[in-house]
């Protein structure tokens, strides 16, 4: 199996959310399954039924999260130099817009556009990995090409 890049910051959020749903919400739903038993018929049961769903979701995101867990490959982007890579923090400008933006290249379990983390598989991180402060790149996006220039690189 392919290993899964990832800061300490995402790695310890997976592993955050792993242990809420272990110790939490699947007792949680056990509880709620075991009291809609106790209403009698199942077949008619909404309740049990709800709760049947939701503990199916919940076990597979458990397995979802330790599978990503096990093939974490933790990346330290302090450690990191040179040319835009995993762990990147990059300060772009929109070439038509004059607009500022700040991202993250990540891994894509940890990617938040809304928080500026970025999935190393977008389309811009693509575009953007192994290019250097002051380069133009163009990105082809589902709203369109989108030109770039890279205004600053750091990795913190």
């Amino acid at each position: 199996m392919e290993k899964i890049p990832m800061t300490q910051d995402g790695f310890d959020a997976l592993n955050a959310e792993l242990k809420q749903l272990k110790s939490v919400e699947r007792p949680a739903i056990i509880k709620a399954i075991s009291e809609a038993r106790e209403h009698g018929d199942l077949s008619e049961n909404a309740e049990y039924h709800s709760a049947k769903e939701k503990q199916s979701f919940i076990e597979g995101r458990i397995k979802e999260l330790e599978g990503a867990i096990s093939l974490a490959d933790v990346i330290d982007p302090k450690k990191l130099s040179g040319p835009i890579k995993f762990g990147a923090t990059v300060t772009l400008v929109d070439e038509d817009t004059d607009e500022e933006k700040t991202y993250q290249i990540v891994g894509e379990y940890e990617a938040n556009i809304e928080k500026g983390l970025l999935n190393v598989k977008s389309p811009i991180a693509r575009a953007l990995i192994g290019k250097e402060e002051g380069d133009s790149v163009e990105v082809r996006t589902p709203g369109g090409d989108k030109a770039y220039e890279v205004l600053k690189v750091a990795f913190i």
